[in-house]
């Protein structure tokens, strides 16, 4: 079977690779493009670690075939940072000790992130059912929620 040729960009740069038909975005990103930090952790959506933002939409890179990022904008733990400046997302989830282990906190960041594009001033309960859909064994969420609603509260600061 022969591969695709897909034009992207991802964290704002214009990227091409070939891939197999059924190679999938995370494994592109990982194994083509060498940006680790999504990570597989149940390869079927369930969990949230590879979690992606793709043209302003939150997804899981798992389940997205890489032939279908064609023409459109993939956004990674990567490109949050900006310049050497973490995002205030990242800043507070390490004042509020958010993360352990780190291996479901790319998706978390990414799943915050969707969340503040679109809404700006959750609740508690907004941000705690946003990110239902990432799964962490270490935190116990209540950290990372905190994070959040503290993120949140900052850039709608920087916005004024």
């Amino acid at each position: 079977m022969s591969k695709l040729h897909v034009s992207t960009v991802v964290n704002g740069d214009p990227v091409e690779f070939l891939a197999d038909p059924a190679m999938t975005l995370l494994d592109v990103l990982r194994d083509e493009l060498n940006l680790t930090g999504s990570k597989e952790g149940c390869g079927s959506g369930d969990c949230g670690a590879c979690s992606v933002i793709v043209d302003d939409r939150l997804v899981c890179s798992c389940l997205m075939l890489a032939a279908e990022a064609e023409g459109r904008r993939v956004a990674t733990i990567e490109g949050l940072a900006q310049g050497g400046q973490l995002h205030p997302l990242q800043q507070k989830f390490l004042e509020h000790a958010a993360l352990q282990c780190g291996f479901c906190t790319p998706g978390l960041l990414m799943a915050s992130k969707a969340l503040l594009d679109v809404n700006p001033d959750p609740t508690e309960t907004e941000v705690r059912y946003w990110l239902a859909g990432n799964l962490c064994r270490c935190t116990g969420y209540d950290k990372v929620v905190r994070a959040v609603m503290d993120a949140a509260a900052e850039l709608r600061q920087e916005r004024v």
